[in-house]
């Protein structure tokens, strides 16, 4: 499996952006975890920059944002240039580049309950979407990875499949359709143009239970989110997932999910995610649902 390199990755942005004619001198690096994010000040444009392998999805969510923001959805502008760009066995998108305020709050999780509400109340997009599979992605990165141990990826392969195994038997009262597939609060943005908040990073969208897209703002009391937050954002949806008793086996799913990244970063010598991802396996392991994590 091919994973980002910090350095290839500003190649590979650099590259792309010249194949469109813009202007890179003073292209700077946002953001490095599962995606790098680089900004192109004078453009006014910034680039999400993947492995080629996952070219399919970035190009799919580049037609599939432009679809959502003729619906009415408010979501990132995909830039009008030529992409994605595949160069330097990396995929490259470009977009409009929102500044966020350092002193502003940040988009909370009632804004993003609103977002879901009337993404979900959608029809099908003129585009197929992948089917949400579970922990699809962690198999492969588990059984590559060099930073875990063998004890470590033999425990999370097991847990991986008996989560899979109990998400299996799970009723969704919500029912089926278009799912965001990595919605939480830090995918929201501010427009400063109009003063709303736009929902990003499409990359995994897919279709399934639409529980899936509610999950993952509960599991984010791993990171201090409030029950204050939790009412806002069961309010601005409209529904109450707490009472359904799948939520614990999605916020497990989700704490999984979130390991991936982290495996990536450790593999690629990255001591800080190392630390972060030791911790969170060993909470996991101790059946530690409470405990905070590091969002870093």
């Amino acid at each position: 499996m091919t994973y980002l390199h910090a350095d290839l990755a500003e190649t590979a942005a650099r590259d792309a952006a010249h194949q469109n004619g813009l202007i890179t001198r003073s292209l700077t690096k946002l953001h490095d975890h599962a995606t790098a994010v680089f900004l192109l000040p004078e453009e006014g444009m910034v680039l999400r920059v993947a492995p080629e392998s996952r070219s399919e999805s970035m190009a799919r969510s580049v037609t599939l944002v432009r679809w959502l923001s003729e619906q009415g959805l408010l979501v990132p502008e995909a830039a009008d240039v030529t992409q994605p760009v595949l160069t330097r066995d990396h995929s490259v998108t470009f977009w409009t580049y929102y500044r966020q305020q350092p002193e502003a709050i940040a988009p909370s999780a009632m804004h993003l309950g609103t977002l879901l509400k009337k993404l979900h109340s959608l029809p099908a997009p003129p585009l197929e979407l992948p089917t949400w599979q579970p922990l699809s992605s962690l198999h492969g990165t588990v059984s590559s990875s060099t930073a875990l141990s063998s004890d470590q990826a033999e425990w999370l392969l097991k847990r991986r499949q008996e989560l899979i195994a109990q998400y299996e038997q799970l009723e969704f009262p919500l029912g089926e359709g278009m799912l965001h597939g990595d919605a939480y609060p830090g995918n929201c943005l501010w427009s400063e143009s109009d003063s709303k908040v736009r929902l990003g990073d499409w990359d995994e969208a897919s279709t399934g239970p639409r529980e899936v897209d509610l999950a993952n703002t509960y599991q984010g009391t791993r990171f201090g989110r409030s029950e204050g937050e939790l009412r806002a954002f069961r309010d601005s949806y409209g529904y109450d997932i707490t009472t359904w008793p799948g939520l614990p086996v999605l916020k497990q799913i989700r704490d999984l999910h979130t390991l991936g990244s982290y495996i990536k970063r450790a593999d690629r010598h990255d001591f800080q995610a190392r630390e972060e991802l030791n911790f969170r396996i060993s909470t996991l392991q101790q059946g530690d649902t409470r405990t905070n994590w590091s969002a870093n």
